[in-house]
């Protein structure tokens, strides 16, 4: 169930554990390091919209996790796996916008979560939490347009493409980087929910 009004905003911007079939969210921290840094590759960090840790070590990645729990406005969880307990990314409310009833949700995952049940859950347990806990009218996603593999799994999700805001964010290396926009409402919530409660199934 939806509710009518939103949550009190310091609930926004807490990190509770969420818990599904295949994995689990909790807060994001420094002990996430070692798991993302021996998962990851180039790949993995080369489209990041806040730029990836400074070198493929645990500190460096320690520190990068330091600098993402510092913005403002957002919260970040790692995405954990159920069987194992191991860290296979992390996914953020990235903007938190509590008087305006929205928040932003940015994903990474590493390689060996790609193309599984990790990320429609992971987006499951958020969204839900968005929508059904927090009261958010709104939940969007923006999507480097070079990103292939992201825009596809946002059309997958069901979020209806909005537009693409160019040379909308400078990157590392200096990149004026194009944002597709995507977005899900509170009236679309069920359907979606319903989508991707359908690909879990079917990925058992």
């Amino acid at each position: 169930m939806i509710p009518d009004a939103p949550a009190p905003e310091a609930e926004w911007f807490q990190t509770p554990t969420l818990r599904g079939q295949h994995i689990f969210l909790e807060g994001l921290n420094e002990s996430h390091a070692a798991d993302m840094c021996a998962g990851a590759n180039a790949e993995t960090v080369r489209l990041l919209a806040r730029g990836g840790p400074s070198a493929a070590t645990p500190e460096a990645w320690a520190e990068y996790i330091g600098r993402l729990n510092a913005l403002p406005n957002r919260i970040n969880f790692a995405v954990c796996l159920r069987s194992s307990g191991l860290c296979v990314g992390r996914i953020s409310y990235s903007e938190i916008k509590w008087a305006d009833r929205w928040v932003e949700i940015g994903t990474m995952l590493l390689p060996a979560a790609q193309g599984t049940a990790v990320n429609p859950e992971a987006k499951l347990l958020l969204m839900a939490r968005a929508f059904e806990v927090l009261g958010a009218g709104r939940v969007h996603f923006k999507v480097d347009a070079r990103n292939a593999r992201s825009l596809r799994a946002m059309h997958k999700l069901g979020a209806v493409q909005e537009g693409t805001l160019r040379q909308y964010q400078v990157v590392s290396g200096g990149y004026a980087r194009d944002s597709v926009m995507f977005s899900v409402l509170r009236g679309e919530w069920p359907a979606v929910r319903a989508g991707l409660e359908a690909r879990l199934a079917a990925l058992g």
